[in-house]
């Protein structure tokens, strides 16, 4: 089963690489990672989604509480919560496939963020879902390149990861 793990974690080197041996030495897999810091310069949050049985998820939770540097740990998914990632998406945009390329960005309320006679960058936000519907919806040979930030998630309502 899938989760989002956000933590709170203490903004110093080395933290990220501490969380990410602890994955590694366990054989648990890091499916997406996304860190940045809080409003608090001395704390980042961290959003870890992995698979795995309760079990695990609850094993992988005790393990980074562990951790000196990880102050907080939450499974977000075990809740009500938001996600999103962001994708920026290099496509050829020549002749006709120009305009069903902008087409195909309305629909998915994309924004073409960079022009040039050959190609559109576009950027688009959701979760994860939704970019896989935009790139299975766009031709593939039209695809010059894909980056994608991994996945960001926020608790609805009261719950909050704060110190």
């Amino acid at each position: 089963m899938r989760h989002v793990i956000s933590l709170l974690i203490e903004n110093e080197s080395g933290a990220l690489s501490r969380v990410s041996g602890l994955f590694s030495a366990r054989g648990y897999n890091i499916e997406s990672l996304t860190v940045a810091p809080t409003e608090d310069a001395s704390m980042s949050r961290m959003t870890i989604v992995t698979t795995g049985s309760d079990d695990i998820i609850e094993q992988i939770t005790k393990q980074l509480n562990k951790l000196v540097e990880v102050v907080k740990v939450v499974d977000i998914s075990e809740a009500a919560h938001i996600e999103r990632e962001l994708m920026l998406i290099k496509v050829r945009a020549t002749g006709k496939d120009r305009e069903e390329m902008k087409r195909t960005a309305d629909i998915f309320r994309a924004r073409i963020i960079d022009v040039t006679d050959a190609s559109y960058v576009i950027e688009l936000t959701g979760n994860q879902s939704k970019l896989d519907a935009f790139i299975g919806a766009i031709d593939p040979a039209l695809i010059l390149e894909t980056v994608r930030s991994g996945v960001c998630g926020i608790g609805r309502g009261d719950r909050v990861l704060k110190l």
